[in-house]
């Protein structure tokens, strides 16, 4: 006895968006493995004094540091904040982790609009 047409799964239709699901899901427990994040880059800066006597004047390896920077954009302006030499490897982790979320967020959104394309369509499909 045939099924009504609306009960019959074509393979070939839900397969892409069983396999889209799937890697959304995938995508999704890489959340859990990020570690504490910050928005910014780790500056390592060498410096002149000011002071005309002073090596660092003339000589670019004579200059003073390392000193180290947070440096991160909030609200259009650029903010610096200063670092000891122990917090430095902690805030450059922490950029590196905010890089992967953001990758993963734009990874899970452009996957995201896949889906709702193609539910959107079988949605359709189901009222016409």
């Amino acid at each position: 006895m045939p099924h009504p047409r609306s009960s019959i799964r074509h393979p070939e239709q839900s397969a892409p968006s069983e396999r889209s699901a799937q890697r959304f899901h995938e995508l999704k427990r890489g959340l859990d493995q990020l570690e504490y994040f910050c928005k910014g880059t780790v500056l390592k800066r060498m410096m002149k004094c000011g002071k005309a006597q002073c090596a660092c004047a003339s000589d670019p390896d004579k200059r003073h540091g390392p000193y180290f920077e947070l440096t991160y954009k909030a609200n259009g302006k650029t903010v610096n904040v200063k670092l000891s030499p122990e917090a430095a490897p902690l805030y450059k982790a922490a950029s590196l982790q905010y890089r992967k979320l953001k990758t993963l967020l734009n990874r899970l959104e452009k996957l995201s609009q896949t889906i709702l394309r193609q539910q959107a369509k079988l949605a359709q499909s189901h009222r016409d």
